[in-house]
């Protein structure tokens, strides 16, 4: 989106500079020009304008804020499209001068457990009055909870809230891309479906963050970090940091159940509980009812004695009056007393006056030398240093628009690999936040080159030798070199990697290869006058492609290998073909005795050794036998030769 700054939004909003910018919208600081106030303006992306969804979205965050009162909710004031110049749709907010718990977090770390529970109660306590009237949050994280500089927490962002009052909600889908998953409870991921208890859970991670200084999951990508809220439990604060009290442990591992029904019912029990405890643990602490998390000090009493200013200037005035008087004494004489000449009570009283007008000059050369290192300090002295916003998180081109306006200039010192902070975003700056820097001065910044990863190269097809020295390029250590036999890469080559070629590791991640030991063998013995059937499987269940032709043969009994090809005694590539010649018997034999068989006995006989049968019959009889058969019996015939018997 082009910067918009210097534009009057509605004839009303002045924007003087950008505050902040997401996917969604830029966050303008400005001045309205009505009130003469300053506030903050967000203005929805150009190309987001043209969906109705991301519209009602922008709405909805309005009513839902609009809908609540609250001193630890950041208020809308105003909203609406302007009509004049740039087309744009805006949200008018009040202006939270200071800085989100998320920075607080990356500066200071985790928190001691009195400061948490101090950051904690306004939380709970806003979230208490939306879930009264029946408005869900859906988005708590630390990036959305502000730290005025008067030390005021407030939630800002109901951009993902829904309730009653609110119309409809986004769809599963939505909430869940737009949502941060890090602080999603596990029934959004799911089902995508949110209630108070929901909002229970995301503060219950936001305390875990903030009490340990780190988030319960970590992970590569989103998805495993979703993945590890449905699946896991997250852990007890007690084992990432020591020191945490067993009952404020056991809360915070309650409100961050997997299970909704075992969490709080919503924000006004978890913030009953989390005070009962504060109290337990500090029992002269006054609880505040307006839940400042920062206690700002009470204004000291005006003082009934005059102050120091009032005493000099009443001195000054009785020290002249007294000179004046001291002069008409000496100028008109008393009868009796010498002119132009005073007494010794008078020398001791001058004297003593004295004193005091030496010590109001004392008091004015003070003042004046204090006034004057003020203004040196303020003008050209260190006071004069110039405040350096935050830009953490910020791109680089974000970061200028917020640095040039106060004439300092951005020095990207470094470019670092991070694995929470997005690529092209600022991850620390010199001076930090809220630092001070000359006047025309230069900010040092880190650019984060997002998480560090390296592409697996191809190693399919090469040896272990030129793999080894592929990945050595690489931050990848190199795994287990492990050799099986293949029968497509030839031995000594790499068949494959895991991870495999293409996907992205860590800095020192190690990678397992597999090196091809070629071909198996297996020695083969000869099968030549073996059973056939013992050859067939055998071979078979080796691995062998097994081929088998019958063959008559008059020394070989049926059922027996003839012969055998490639012969035996020789290693064989697993695989390989062997053909097996399979003995059918001899090819001749004998014609049998049928005489006397019925008809249909003598053909069986004769067709069980393979010749072929035909029958003449005569006579008259019912049940017919053999009488004839040609050629006669024990002639010797070859298989599937023609016999003729006679039946009568």
């Amino acid at each position: 989106m082009s910067d918009l700054t210097g534009e009057l939004i509605d004839g009303r909003y002045q924007l003087l500079r950008q505050m902040a910018a997401g996917g969604m919208a830029t966050i303008y600081e400005a001045v309205d020009t009505r009130l003469d106030r300053k506030v903050a303006v967000k203005i929805m992306h150009p190309h987001l304008a043209q969906d109705e969804q991301f519209v009602e979205r922008f709405i909805r965050e309005a009513k839902a804020s609009a809908a609540l009162s609250h001193p630890n909710i950041v208020s809308v004031q105003d909203q609406g499209w302007n009509q004049n110049g740039t087309p744009a749709v805006f949200l008018v907010m009040e202006m939270v001068e200071g800085h989100t718990l998320r920075e607080y977090l990356n500066e200071q770390g985790s928190l001691s457990v009195a400061n948490g529970i101090q950051f904690l109660l306004p939380v709970l306590s806003a979230l208490a009055a939306a879930h009264k009237v029946g408005i869900v949050h859906r988005d708590i994280k630390p990036e959305n909870i502000l730290i005025s500089k008067e030390g005021r927490i407030k939630i800002a962002d109901f951009g993902l809230a829904k309730g009653p009052l609110l119309g409809t909600t986004m769809t599963a889908e939505s909430s869940v891309i737009l949502g941060s998953v890090s602080y999603l409870s596990p029934e959004q991921v799911q089902r995508g479906i949110a209630d108070a208890r929901s909002d229970v859970y995301s503060a219950g991670i936001t305390a875990f963050e903030i009490f340990t200084g780190e988030k319960p999951f970590a992970g590569d990508e989103p998805i495993q970090i979703a993945y590890m809220h449905v699946n896991e439990r997250v852990p007890l604060m007690s084992t990432k940091k020591t020191g945490i009290p067993a009952e404020l442990d056991q809360l915070i591992q309650r409100a961050t159940n997997s299970d909704p029904d075992g969490r709080p019912k919503d924000a006004g029990e978890f913030h009953a509980a989390l005070s009962a405890i504060a109290q337990s643990l500090d029992p002269n602490q006054k609880q505040m009812s307006l839940e400042l998390d920062i206690p700002i000090a009470p204004m000291r009493p005006a003082s009934k004695k005059p102050s120091r200013r009032e005493r000099a200037r009443a001195e000054k005035e009785k020290t002249v009056s007294l000179k004046k008087n001291r002069e008409d004494s000496n100028e008109l004489p008393e009868k009796g007393e010498p002119t132009k000449r005073e007494t010794t009570a008078q020398i001791k009283k001058r004297k003593k006056i004295s004193k005091r007008v030496r010590r109001n000059r004392f008091i004015a050369a003070g003042l004046a030398i204090s006034l004057g290192i003020f203004g040196w300090y303020a003008l050209v002295g260190p006071g004069s240093r110039v405040v350096v916003p935050s830009i953490v998180g910020a791109t680089e081109n974000q970061a200028l628009s917020a640095l040039s306006p106060l004439g300092l200039t951005l020095v990207i010192s470094e470019k670092r690999f991070d694995e929470e902070v997005g690529d092209g975003q600022i991850i620390e700056s010199d001076p930090a936040g809220g630092g001070k820097v000359d006047a025309g001065g230069q900010v040092k910044a880190i650019i984060s080159k997002g998480p560090e990863r390296y592409v697996i190269p191809m190693l399919v097809g090469l040896t272990p030798e030129a793999a080894v020295n592929l990945l050595a390029k690489s931050p990848i250590k190199v795994g287990e070199l492990k050799e099986v036999f293949n029968d497509r890469t030839p031995k000594g080559f790499v068949i494959s990697s895991s991870p495999a070629q293409g996907e992205k590791v860590k800095r020192d991640a190690t990678v397992d290869i597999l090196v091809s030991k070629g071909v198996e063998t297996l020695d083969v013995v000869s099968y030549v006058g073996k059973s056939a059937d013992q050859a067939l499987n055998e071979l078979t269940e080796a691995g062998f492609d097994v081929e088998t032709i019958d063959q008559f043969s008059e020394s070989v009994l049926a059922g027996a290998v003839i012969s055998q090809v490639p012969s035996g005694g020789a290693p064989l590539p697993k695989g390989e073909k062997i053909a097996l010649t399979i003995s059918k018997g001899s090819q001749f034999v004998f014609i049998p005795n049928v005489f006397s068989l019925t008809e249909a006995k003598a053909r069986a006989a004769l067709t069980d050794l393979e010749l072929k049968v035909v029958v003449k019959k005569i006579g008259a009889k019912k049940v017919k036998s053999v009488t004839n058969i040609a050629p006669k019996v024990g002639t010797k015939v070859k298989r599937g030769s023609t016999v003729t018997i006679t039946v009568g």
